[in-house]
């Protein structure tokens, strides 16, 4: 079977334990992370770094497997102690036998909005009531946390208020640890690697930091709320499944105060303020073309692989050092758990058919995606200028479709208009669209 071929930068895990080294190679036991440096000359070895040690050394390739995809499984949970609303009398029984320390959260029946830690200790259960007000909790009026997370991982390291330390949590039937299914495939990792820097950006789930993290820049998105981390569960799990040179690449996930997702570093910044900063002036036309194209590309990808972004717009692609344009945020707007709620979609992006029927495809992407191109070669103006979002919705339903910006080759606009039919079936794919960026660029250059 001939070796698989791994890029530098790519993420593996270790297949057995090798504790004896030979001089150059390195030392590591089963389920460790190591990050690819290059290929050695000579079939079948790496040189890796040792993600939790920072050593570097030699590896063969068979001993190595990459990181697998999670699966998108609701019963995958970080908090998979938590039993939702049982009685005191159910969560007795749910932590038999008696074993101190073993706990469950539930919620309280009596005080809506509050939570019980309910702790096996002795031969009894104890119930602390957990208050929940003004975004705090707290079992003592001393100790005050964020979230459910935080809690249970500070009762885990320190008794405080408690019978006794929480040492065992009683999943809830149906649920996996998030933290070891994680682990298992490859994706957790160490908080103590992880330096943070300066916020550069703040989304509504949470702010965006620039960090380092085993002496890599990385982007770090940091999301505090349970449930809504509870949620980003399910776009970390699609992250894993994919890998393209257009698409953010996802490093991997830690468990700490919530969730924080770390990602590669785009060092240029989101393609709007790109282009808002730059103008006319600095950005030619051909490098307008190689920004779409890149975007058509890492779409063409994700359609291949069965994911919808739902929310393709220039805010939500970002900017390389080498000017490498790559799509982030995919799979972030499903996070809202309750289904998409009309009030929150970007409506200028948004397709007629997933604004009136809630109908997102791959095709509602290539609306948005003529959006993003009349962005891209407006530098970076807001779409439809001038109109409220009542007058889009009713426009468009009348057949209006926008303008081309100034200095916008016409064949780009065809392009455009193509992406705006309103019946989904006859707008093109992902696939068409980079053929036709491709001839243009071709046809560009050889002029």
């Amino acid at each position: 079977m001939p070796t698989k071929h791994w890029p530098p930068g790519t993420q593996c895990v270790t297949k057995h334990d090798h504790t004896k080294p030979k001089p150059r190679e390195l030392a590591f036991r089963k389920g460790d992370m190591v990050t690819i440096i290059e290929a050695v000359e000579g079939k079948g070895w790496y040189r890796v770094r040792h993600n939790e040690t920072g050593q570097e050394g030699l590896l063969a390739a068979s001993a190595l497997r990459e990181r697998g995809a999670i699966r998108a499984d609701p019963k995958l949970s970080l908090m998979p102690w938590f039993h939702g609303k049982i009685s005191g009398l159910e969560a007795v029984q749910e932590l038999q036998p008696p074993e101190d320390g073993l706990f469950l959260v539930r919620e309280s029946v009596r005080h809506p909005g509050d939570y019980v830690l309910c702790v096996s200790f002795g031969k009894e259960v104890i119930h602390y009531r957990v208050v929940h007000e003004e975004n705090t909790l707290s079992i003592d009026s001393q100790q005050y946390f964020s979230n459910l997370i935080d809690m249970i991982e500070h009762y885990m390291n320190e008794q405080g208020a408690i019978c006794t330390k929480l040492v065992k949590p009683k999943p809830k039937s149906g649920m996996k640890s998030a933290e070891e299914e994680l682990a298992k495939a490859g994706w957790l990792l160490n908080l103590k690697h992880l330096t943070l820097g300066d916020r550069i950006g703040q989304g509504e789930f949470g702010d965006v930091l620039q960090g380092e993290y085993m002496g890599q820049r990385v982007a770090v998105k940091n999301i505090k709320c349970d449930v809504t981390a509870q949620a980003f569960l399910a776009e970390t799990a699609a992250m894993t499944k994919v890998r393209h040179k257009n698409l953010v690449c996802l490093l991997g996930v830690i468990l700490h105060n919530g969730l924080y997702i770390v990602m590669e570093f785009m060092s240029k910044g989101n393609l709007v303020n790109f282009l808002r900063t730059r103008g006319r002036a600095l950005v030619p036309t051909q490098q307008l073309l190689l920004f779409a194209l890149d975007v058509a590309q890492g779409m063409d990808y994700l359609e291949s692989k069965k994911l919808v972004h739902r929310d393709l717009a220039a805010r939500n692609i970002l900017i390389s050092e080498e000017n490498v344009a790559k799509v982030s945020d995919f799979g972030l707007a499903r996070v809202n758990p309750k289904g998409a709620d009309a009030t929150l979609l970007p409506v200028k992006w948004t397709a007629p058919e997933a604004l009136k029927h809630n109908k997102f495809s791959s095709k509602s992407d290539v609306w948005s995606y003529g959006i993003l191109l009349w962005e891209i070669f407006s530098f970076g103006r807001a779409p439809y200028p001038k109109l409220a979002l009542k007058e889009v919705t009713e426009l468009l339903e009348q057949g209006y479709r926008m303008d081309p910006p100034e200095g916008c080759p016409p064949t780009i606009y065809a392009l455009m208009k193509s992406c705006w039919e309103l019946e989904p079936g006859k707008r093109p794919s992902f696939k068409k669209l980079t053929e036709k960026l491709q001839k243009e660029l071709k046809h560009l250059r050889d002029i």
